[in-house]
């Protein structure tokens, strides 16, 4: 990976809908060494898909939560088990495996404090092998991710 791509993933994460045009005229390539590097970074696995960013106000989901996880084991079993049952609900938009005194670190939203309610006891509360759960609220997020710094 060479400065070009830092540049072109830079652009890629800025505005993942820019033409093939705008994007070669902002790294400085043509249109066609533009799109072979695309290809090149999606077939080795850098580029791992094209989205939206969402406003989550705007539909609804107006409650942040981070809930650290302490597991009652941290076996190879154990852990596998709780990161399938995490990757299979659609409520866990999150999970990161944790150093410190939680092992995992979970991000859901939801409508309001009735539907939290609702993925605490049918999602969060169903978690195998689950120790100790520690939910906080989010007041306002100050600097929401939008990608990674490549430029």
């Amino acid at each position: 990976m060479d400065r070009i791509d830092r540049k072109l993933l830079a652009a890629l994460q800025a505005d993942s809908q820019a033409s093939l045009a705008q994007l070669a005229d902002r790294v400085g390539l043509s249109s066609s060494a533009c799109h072979r590097r695309m290809r090149a970074l999606e077939e080795t696995g850098t580029i791992t898909g094209y989205g939206a960013r969402v406003d989550p106000a705007r539909v609804g989901l107006n409650l942040h939560a981070l809930i650290d996880i302490t597991l009652e084991s941290q076996s190879r079993e154990a852990m596998e088990r709780f990161e399938e049952a995490t990757l299979a609900s659609p409520d866990i938009l999150e999970c990161s495996l944790m150093s410190g005194s939680a092992d995992y670190r979970l991000r859901i939203a939801a409508h309001d404090m009735a539907d939290f309610d609702r993925l605490h006891r049918e999602c969060l509360s169903q978690l195998p092998g689950v120790s100790v759960m520690h939910t906080a609220f989010v007041i306002r997020p100050v600097k929401p991710w939008v990608g990674y710094a490549l430029g």
